[in-house]
């Protein structure tokens, strides 16, 4: 899987309000990137692991690197990512 590029605009005026109360924007930008995706890992694997678990038709290991877990997860019928399950409610 490739690595994803995302660019994010921020004002003259936006900038400085982060940067009054942060060393520099790009850390803190990334910080905040990397928390979130570590939350997320963390909530999905806790998701999955249960339902993977409590499935009788599931009979694999579940993978214990993250590549391999998302690929599996992601890769089944009853997977929805979360726009689709926004979508739902």
């Amino acid at each position: 899987m490739a690595d994803k590029t995302y660019t994010i605009t921020v004002s003259e005026t936006d900038e400085k309000i982060l940067l009054d109360r942060v060393h520099n924007v790009q850390d803190w930008i990334d910080g905040a990137v990397t928390g979130r995706i570590g939350h997320s890992w963390g909530e999905m694997q806790n998701e999955w692991t249960t339902k993977l678990m409590n499935d009788d038709s599931f009979t694999d290991p579940i993978p214990s690197n993250k590549t391999d877990f998302v690929a599996l997860v992601t890769a089944r019928p009853d997977y929805e990512d979360y726009d689709t399950k926004s979508k739902i409610i």
